[in-house]
């Protein structure tokens, strides 16, 4: 990000956020991605107290009441620190979106308030074992009790399975109407019924307690049902924002730590009599990397004031799955770019590269996989043509046969 287009604010800010990440145990990443730890509770309990968890939201909940062009600034810096670690930083922000817009008072004080203050960690179990990309194909089932719901079925790839206070967890109410029109969002408890049956082993991404998680019966109180009942879609829809945008953020910072260990590297490596630096196999791999970089952090921060500023829902939904995109492929080129520079010694456990590339791979597959970002993009940007006004110049008619009505056949 460019310092000079930052406030006074956000320069405090990001101070503040690099102070945090340098107060980061190294041993905490080694012993997370060798498996020792699987939840580290004590790095948000620590985020918490510092006052950094939940940055958008109002401040008598505990954040900060600031925006997202803030919020991209931390998780910029957050995510130097690994996918694991910015994930469970960005499932406060996350959760918390569905409490902040979704939320009854009540339901933002008993959960809202207490994750801000890292008393309550939380989790999204959205994803199940015959519905991956297919949400609406979800076959958890909530049905209707005397004094709330019982709760039957499983997610998976959870984040959080193995620590986490509470889950936003996603479920079928109504089997008899449109898939679109019987889904209900629900905040549950861990309890009675709620069992972790699973904990993956990931080729990156570790630490952060994944698993399956199973529901056996469980009774959701009828004040837990987030929003109203069946407009699980409409949370499911609002949630793309703060997912799209962690994980777009989060990978910036993930291969801007490679990019700058290559850069590094190259610097003071020497070969055939000089830094390899002067070689342009390596300069032009440094100049991409950064290029690209540059062009990503533009498309979110511009992503960023554009949800700050209230823009059409519809653009903001092709915007944040650029953004997600963008990012995350923009960031996997990178991280393999900086392994090339290193050669070798890059593929060892000498530099965290390729701890970097294990976990930056699946930063293209969660939160929707890029596959699904284009359908998305696509499909938003012709709502918007259809419902575009003519303005500017008619591009199509700057040919010399434009006016050939005859040859324009389309059927």
């Amino acid at each position: 990000m460019l310092e000079i287009l930052l406030t006074e604010r956000q320069r405090k800010l990001r101070l503040e956020v690099e102070d945090f990440v340098r107060s980061v145990p190294r041993q905490l990443l080694l012993d997370m991605d060798a498996d020792r730890v699987r939840y580290p509770r004590h790095y948000l309990e620590e985020a918490a107290k510092r006052g950094l968890l939940g940055l958008r939201f109002p401040t008598a909940h505990g954040g900060r009441g600031l925006g997202w062009a803030d919020e991209i600034l931390a998780l910029q810096d957050i995510g130097v620190l690994g996918s694991s670690l910015a994930c469970l930083y960005s499932l406060v922000s996350i959760v918390g979106e569905a409490l902040a817009v979704f939320g009854t008072p009540d339901q933002q004080d008993r959960f809202l308030k207490p994750m801000l203050e890292g008393r309550l960690a939380p989790a999204e179990a959205l994803t199940e074992p015959r519905g991956g990309s297919d949400f609406f194909g979800t076959t958890t089932v909530a049905e209707r009790t005397a004094d709330g719901f019982s709760l039957t079925g499983q997610k998976r790839f959870i984040v959080g399975a193995e620590g986490a206070d509470f889950f936003l967890v996603y479920a079928r109410t109504d089997p008899l109407a449109p898939a679109r029109q019987s889904i209900s969002a629900f905040l549950v408890e861990r309890g009675p019924g709620v069992e972790v049956e699973h904990i993956y082993g990931l080729m990156g991404t570790r630490g952060g307690g994944t698993g399956r998680l199973i529901f056996r019966q469980v009774h959701v109180p009828a004040e837990n049902l987030l929003g109203s009942l069946h407009g699980g879609n409409e949370v499911f829809h609002q949630m793309m924002i703060p997912e799209r945008m962690t994980t777009a953020a989060g990978a910036l910072g993930l291969a801007r730590a490679a990019l700058e260990i290559a850069a590094g590297y190259a610097d003071r490596r020497m070969a055939f009599g000089e830094k390899i630096r002067e070689f342009e196999g390596v300069s032009f791999k440094i100049a991409e990397s950064l290029t690209r970089l540059d062009a990503a952090a533009a498309l979110v921060r511009a992503t960023a004031q554009a949800i700050d500023a209230g823009d059409d829902r519809g653009r903001l939904r092709r915007l944040v799955s650029e953004c997600k995109k963008f990012s995350t492929e923009s960031a996997w080129e990178v991280v393999n770019h900086a392994m090339q520079v290193l050669g070798g010694i890059g593929y060892t456990d000498v530099y965290p590269v390729e701890r970097i590339l294990r976990d930056v791979r699946l930063m293209m597959i969660w939160t929707g996989t890029n596959e699904i970002m284009n359908l998305v993009i696509q499909h938003e940007y012709y709502r918007e043509m259809a419902r575009r006004s003519p303005s500017g110049r008619d591009s199509e008619g700057d040919a010399t046969g434009a006016g050939l009505e005859a040859e324009k056949v389309y059927a």
